[in-house]
């Protein structure tokens, strides 16, 4: 029977110091959990605890990675919400191919203090904040710390931490290119206008759009709404009390425009007879709905792929470089063309 092996021999075959070894063995904050669970693997490998149990048992998994959800705009994120549910998918199945694990958290960062907390005591090699928020600034300051985090988002002037999304300006843009094309001059605005980076930008190419194909640009046709059905009704039932006129709509997401929809519906207006729309995110309730929601596709399976893959290269390579991801337009039933 081969003698037990020492902490020396452990730290000779990591190739790391015995000091690492000893606090590795312990669980220490101090070594990261890459170089963690590459000791622990050779110390059970090499029969290091004998017959006794390990006293910190650890996951096999090569990583585990936790997902994050900011609060929109001053409001709780919810896994319920389908947009999440379908990122939490992809990412999973990303995390499962690469033999990762998958931590959901439901901490909801706030501030520069709640993010470095949460970086400091979260069990998990890695983090994924699905959207920026208010905290752009916020994540700029913590990659003076930390680096094992990537963020869903777009993509800003002096960020200096890594972001993945799709090219939300071109999106916009093309959404509302479409509604022109079909003949809508007068063409309603429905989402965020202010803090929220990839919705200021799909606001943005609403704008150039309009002035791409001649239409004039009508503040009344701006309805800021949140990311939920009742809200994005309400903003419709708005613009109809007014009795403003408007033929299309483009809805920064698929649940703004699904509610849209509902509102119209309610209001006596005909999808798309009356009204056309076309919405952004391409969930699957959108090819579900009736009428059929026309909707921008952002690659949320692929997206899901790169996040994990970038942050399994950080904890190794310690670099992550953000990535743009291409916009399709899918048409279907509620544009009418």
């Amino acid at each position: 029977m081969s003698p037990r092996p020492r902490l020396q021999d452990i730290a000779r075959i990591a190739g790391v110091s015995v000091a690492t070894v000893s606090r590795a063995l312990s669980d220490s904050p101090s070594v990261n959990r890459v170089t963690k669970r590459r000791i622990w693997s050779i110390a059970r490998e090499h029969n290091y605890f004998g017959d006794a149990e390990a006293p910190v048992p650890m996951s096999g998994a090569n990583a585990t990675i936790a997902i994050v959800i900011p609060p929109p705009h001053g409001r709780e994120g919810r896994f319920s919400d389908p947009f999440y549910l379908e990122m939490i998918s992809d990412v999973g199945e990303a995390a499962r191919d690469m033999g990762c694990d998958l931590l959901l958290s439901h901490l909801t960062p706030k501030n520069q203090h709640d993010l470095t907390s949460l970086m400091h005591n979260i069990r998990a090699d890695g983090v994924i904040f699905l959207g920026q928020s208010y905290l752009h600034e916020r994540f700029n300051h913590l990659m003076k710390s930390h680096r094992n985090f990537i963020v869903w988002g777009a993509e800003i002037a002096g960020q200096t931490y890594c972001s993945v999304g799709s090219d939300n300006l071109h999106g916009g843009a093309r959404a509302t290119a479409h509604l022109a094309r079909l003949g809508r001059r007068r063409i309603a605005y429905l989402g965020d206008v202010g803090e929220a980076p990839e919705m200021k930008q799909r606001y943005q190419g609403y704008l150039n759009a309009l002035n791409a194909a001649g239409l004039d640009f009508d503040p009344q046709l701006i309805v800021p709404c949140h990311f939920e059905m009742e809200s994005a009704q309400a903003a419709v039932t708005h613009l109809l009390y007014k009795g403003i006129d408007f033929d299309g709509i483009f809805a920064a997401s698929d649940i703004i425009a699904l509610g849209a929809i509902k509102g119209l519906t309610r209001g006596g207006r005909n999808v798309p007879q009356d009204v056309s729309v076309v919405g952004y995110d391409n969930i699957q309730l959108a090819a579900y709905a009736h009428p059929m929601l026309t909707t921008i596709s952002q690659e949320l399976a692929r997206a899901g792929r790169l996040m994990v893959s970038k942050l399994l290269g950080s904890l190794n390579e310690g670099e992550m470089l953000s990535e743009r991801l291409s916009t399709e337009l899918v048409v279907r039933e509620s544009c009418g063309g």
